[in-house]
Formats: C-alpha cells, structure tokens, sequence
C-alpha cells in the first residue's frame, strides 16, 4: 500500500504530465507558426514600415514574404507601389502584373498599372481602367483618368461621361478639370 505522501507525489506528477501534455496541445500551433502564418505575420510588419517611411525594410519584409508564401498578391501589390513611389517604374509594373497574375481583380494594382501604362500603351491603360471601374464603379480617381485617357485618344462624349461620373462620385475631383474645355487633358490622378 501506498503511502499518502507517495499518492500526492503520483497525484501531483499525474497533473503535471497532465498539463504538459495541455500545453503542449494548445501552445504548439503558437511556437511553430505556419508558412502562412509567418507571411502574415511579415506582410503586417511590412506595412507598418512602409506606413511610417521604412520603404527598405518594408521592402525587406514583403521579400520574406513571398519567399514563405509565392501567392501573396499583396507582397507584390506593396512592392509595386514602393518600386512606383521610387521611380522605378519598370519594377513597379512587373510587381503589379505579378499580383494580378494571382488576383486579376485586385483594384488596386489594376488602378496602379493603368497609371504606368497610360503613356507607353493607352489602349492598355485603357482595359485596366475599364477593368476597375467595372469592378468598383464608386472609384472616382480611376472615372477621372478613364475620362482624361478617352479624351486624348478623341472619344471625347465618352471622356466628359467618365469625367461627370467621378464628380458625381467625388465632388472634390471638378477642380481637376480644365476649365470649359473637354477637350484639354490634365495629368492622371497618381494614388499609389
């Protein structure tokens, strides 16, 4: 027979395997995170970076990311718009085609393309416009730059409507309009 004190040791070393085994259950997931909770993880640190101006760390961070997780459009969104930001126009359109390789309705990029691509290719620009209107048709930057972009191709009662749309959407957009002259074109609204 046992004695009491030998019970408790046995009682007490039973709850200890016991809430081993209870940690062990509940905190592994925590200790060894996911690829993608890992990327997750990253991309938010990324983007407090990039917010506060960090634009090489944060550039950092999305790198990491996409090493963790190939699929993630907004590494390679935010990538763009820094590359854009920077200058760098040629990296920043091939980031934007990469996130819209994995997400062709990613408004953002679609938006950010077009601006890049609205001198070398306007019928290009054109399509990505179109495209995110029709997927967001409350975005009045990219009515307004449809609207531009129409006008200097010629369309221009398709350019005025576009133009009208994003001043019905954002009033605040009219002063960027030449004044009583549709057809005179005005630089892109630039929002990356």
């Amino acid at each position: 027979m046992r004695s009491p004190r030998s019970r408790v040791y046995a009682a007490a070393a039973l709850f200890a395997v016991f809430v081993l085994v209870v940690l062990a259950f509940v905190w592994g997931p925590f200790s060894h995170p996911s690829a993608k909770q890992s990327a997750s993880s990253l991309l938010a640190a990324g983007l407090a970076a990039q917010n506060a101006g960090r634009t090489a760390e944060a550039s950092d961070d999305y790198h990491k990311v996409l090493q963790l997780d190939p699929s993630n459009y907004w590494a390679y969104y935010n990538l763009g718009v820094i590359d854009q930001q920077a200058g760098g126009a040629s990296s920043a359109e091939r980031n934007y085609r990469s996130a819209l390789a994995l997400n062709p309705d990613l408004v953002p990029a679609l938006y950010n393309l077009a601006i890049l691509r609205s001198g070398p290719s306007p019928k290009e620009a054109e399509a990505l416009y179109r495209h995110a209107v029709a997927l967001d048709p409350t975005n009045a930057s990219a009515h307004l730059n449809l609207g531009f972009l129409l006008l200097q191709e010629g369309s221009k009662v398709e350019g005025r409507s576009e133009l009208d749309i994003a001043v019905k959407l954002d009033p605040h957009l009219a002063s960027r309009l030449p004044p009583a002259s549709p057809t005179a074109s005005a630089a892109p609204t630039r929002k990356p």
